[in-house]
């Protein structure tokens, strides 16, 4: 969810929100009935302190219900979500995720859903790869993720096709926040496709 300050949720039962618009109907039946951890809502309050703060008023949104439903199909996990704060700058999201990174250590999994390159508005239907200006800007971020040069992809409105690539930050921040908590460590890059002209939903996975 894309916020104006840092949420995280503590209900034990947080539901899911279709906040899309024009899918299939076969993605608006699809259920994924998670529980929350109250444990690990308390560990991010002591972690971020007053930079975050509970709020239920929403719930897990499609950007994780619709990957995770892939990844742990029997919803057997617990899943604790936090904002995306749209008023924190590229560098302040990426320090955030740095502050969470200790939370990796005690072994949670930290994971973030969004896209390189998410143009709707540029959308080409009948395309099944990505325009020039998509495999461009998302050759430079992988390259630059590839090669731990952070601050690259922080200042990512320097890259060639920025304002093409990224019209507004809500789908690129969450990578930030994970570059953050990653602390440069070793990455492997899956899904490194681009389609529909105006998307590139390339993968991370540090390890």
């Amino acid at each position: 969810m894309y916020t104006r300050d840092t949420f995280v949720q503590s209900k034990q039962e947080p539901k899911p929100i279709y906040d899309m618009y024009g899918f299939p109907p076969e993605l608006y039946a699809l259920k994924y009935p998670v529980q929350g951890y109250a444990p690990l809502t308390k560990r991010i309050q002591e972690v971020l302190g007053d930079k975050v703060s509970i709020n239920d008023t929403w719930g897990i949104d499609h950007g994780s219900w619709s990957v995770l439903v892939h990844f742990f199909p029997h919803a057997d996990i617990p899943v604790v979500q936090l904002s995306v704060n749209r008023f924190l700058s590229p560098k302040e999201s990426y320090e955030l995720g740095k502050q969470l990174s200790i939370l990796s250590s005690e072994g949670y999994l930290i994971f973030g859903s969004g896209n390189v390159v998410h143009n709707l508005r540029e959308v080409e239907w009948d395309n099944p790869d990505g325009s020039e200006m998509t495999h461009a800007f998302n050759d430079v971020v992988v390259d630059a993720i590839k090669h731990h040069d952070d601050d690259k992809v922080i200042r990512y409105e320097n890259i060639p096709y920025a304002s093409y690539a990224v019209p507004t930050p809500d789908h690129y921040l969450p990578l930030l926040y994970c570059l953050g908590a990653a602390q440069r460590r070793d990455v492997e890059v899956f899904n490194n496709v681009c389609n529909l002209g105006s998307i590139a939903m390339t993968g991370f996975l540090w390890k």
